[in-house]
């Protein structure tokens, strides 16, 4: 019998130090659990500190940069709460990345914000855009891109278009125009006006009347097309002459032959030219209120800071480029007449003088490049011969003999940086670890 009970207490026991093994490894569980939590929550806790420590020393640094005016020092330090942002900008003239390292307890979260100067982005949609003065092209000129014209277009032998041609309102007229498609298996090479006499046109002809011409298609009784607005306003000019003006006012400017120089953003009291094979490298926006002369062979090329962006040269007198003129994008000069393969920066030479005299147009040139834009809303652009251009917008456009425009389909979205004054774009604002 006392071995029945001694066998008895035994097990219970054994049976108690099991339950408390069970208990003891419960509470373990619990503890070793509570305390994963507790440290995933202090992590998670950190760091959002150290992603909001981040994300104010962007914004310290973009309220110092691009609202203030002050210089940003590199590396710059910033102490949020108990956390601590380190900063670094990086700025290359028209162009800015903030990096900016929040730090919280051992977290760490790091966000970048990279913004460029933005003074206007412009749509140049077709190859040539002419106002009411309209187009006239001589023999053997050519225009690669489509053209709108708010006045007649009138050609001569063997003038030839690429693309689609339209002539607005009710005495819109194409006249003596050969035009076709810009590319096998291409839609375009379309004629549309009032009236079109003497064309070929390789695609559609809209029109409500039409006079020895011969089409791929012919559609009678088509609506004229609309008239269009130019491109730029004259708020955005004056937004430019302003950005210029801000960098700086000289009397005149002369820059001598085989001389090399760098000017912009600034402006200019009276006339600008540059002598025969003169280098000017653009930094800025330049306002001139006299003529620009560009002698022959001389070259204006965009400061590579540019980048994808655009410059603009604006003149409230007359431009005049004589033969050989370079103009380069920020790819820059290669020498020996040419510049470094363009991807996609443009330099326009813009006039606001209204003058309708052939002799003595608004712009005039006889030059070769391939990155200038030439834009005259209120006067003539005349290209003589052997003239070769990307883009061009005129209240009247003249083409003589063998002048010819290639039009850059990055064009259709352009942006034109200024100097001081311009606007500051963000790009992106992202996390990056």
């Amino acid at each position: 019998m006392f071995f029945l009970n001694n066998k008895k207490g035994f097990t219970v026991f054994f049976i108690t130090i099991l339950v408390l093994i069970a208990a003891f490894g419960v509470i373990v569980n619990m503890t070793f659990v509570s305390y994963l939590q507790s440290k995933i929550l202090r992590n998670a806790v950190s760091s959002s500190r150290a992603y909001y420590a981040a994300e104010a020393g962007l914004e310290d640094a973009l309220l110092r940069f691009l609202k203030m005016g002050m210089p940003c020092s590199d590396p710059n330090t910033l102490l949020v709460g108990d956390a601590l942002a380190n900063v670094s900008v990086e700025n290359i003239s028209t162009s800015l990345t903030v990096l900016s390292q929040g730090h919280s307890f051992g977290m760490e979260r790091t966000l970048e914000i990279k913004a460029r100067v933005v003074s206007g982005e412009v749509s140049f949609c077709y190859g040539v855009q002419v106002g009411e003065g309209g187009l006239t092209m001589k023999g053997n000129a050519e225009i690669l891109g489509n053209i709108y014209s708010n006045g007649s277009i009138t050609g001569d032998s063997n003038t030839k278009i690429y693309g689609d041609v339209y002539s607005a309102g009710e005495t819109g007229l194409i006249d003596s125009m050969k035009i076709f498609k810009s590319g096998s298996g291409e839609d375009d090479g379309n004629a549309y006006a009032n009236t079109i006499s003497g064309s070929n046109i390789e695609n559609g002809a809209y029109y409500q009347n039409i006079i020895g011409t011969t089409a791929g298609a012919y559609y009678p009784l088509s609506p004229d097309p609309e008239y269009e607005n130019m491109p730029i306003s004259e708020e955005q000019i004056t937004a430019w002459k302003n950005d210029a003006e801000q960098g700086g006012v000289i009397t005149g400017y002369y820059l001598g032959g085989s001389d090399e120089d760098s000017l912009g953003p600034i402006k200019v009291e009276g006339d600008f030219e540059m002598d025969s094979n003169a280098v000017l490298t653009q930094t800025g926006t330049i306002w001139v209120t006299g003529d620009i002369i560009l002698g022959s062979n001389s070259v204006i090329e965009l400061d590579s800071s540019y980048g994808l962006d655009s410059g603009t040269i604006i003149a409230d007198g007359r431009i005049l480029l004589n033969s050989n003129v370079v103009i380069c994008g920020s790819e820059g000069y290669k020498k020996a007449g040419k510049c470094y393969n363009n991807q996609g920066s443009f330099l326009m030479l813009l006039s606001t003088n209204n003058s309708l005299d052939p002799y003595s147009p608004a712009i005039s040139s006889t030059s070769n490049s391939n990155a200038a834009i030439f834009y005259a809303s209120q006067g003539m652009i005349r290209l003589d011969s052997n003239s070769y251009l990307k883009e061009v917008t005129g209240y009247v456009l003249y083409l003589d003999s063998n002048a010819s425009v290639v039009y850059e389909s990055g064009l259709a979205n352009v942006n034109f940086v200024t100097g001081p004054g311009g606007s500051w774009e963000i790009q992106s604002w992202k996390e990056i670890e």
